[in-house]
């Protein structure tokens, strides 16, 4: 996968019927309606891969591999973002609940969800991610 990450001006010219037709309905309904995948169904649960993981909507490297572990959880889970300035994180009161949304910091695109229970011998944190809202780019490293 080339780096063809989609500058904050191309974003800018998207309209609501671009990122339809860029993404399918359930990236779509995750991505840009705060939606989530049902847990243990997403293609990189499970996967333990070398690489990149970048936002499905724009391109932009988000989390490396290395930092992937299995929280059981049900969703790929990352102990931090590939850089400080990758994704951005938001109050998230929906649901009935306080959490921490995570966004991409070039597209605006829903992620997931950061909470404090990851593994202690690193961050502590654990990125919680749809799959729906990441490709892998194993050929980046």
């Amino acid at each position: 996968m080339q780096d063809n990450q989609l500058s904050k001006e191309e974003i800018s010219q998207l309209t609501d019927a671009d990122w339809r037709e860029r993404l399918s309905s359930e990236e779509y309904y995750v991505m840009r309606e705060k939606g989530t995948e049902r847990p243990f169904t997403g293609v990189y649960n499970d996967v333990n891969d070398e690489g990149i993981y970048r936002c499905k909507g724009c391109g932009a490297k988000l989390f490396d591999a290395d930092n992937k572990f299995d929280a059981g959880c049900g969703w790929p889970s990352f102990d931090q973002g590939i850089d400080n300035a990758a994704i951005d994180e938001h109050e998230d009161n929906s649901l009935g609940m306080r959490r921490t949304e995570v966004t991409c910091s070039n597209c605006g695109a829903h992620l997931g969800h950061v909470f404090p229970d990851g593994p202690r011998e690193t961050t502590g944190m654990r990125y919680c991610i749809n799959s729906v809202s990441i490709d892998l780019d194993k050929s980046a490293k």
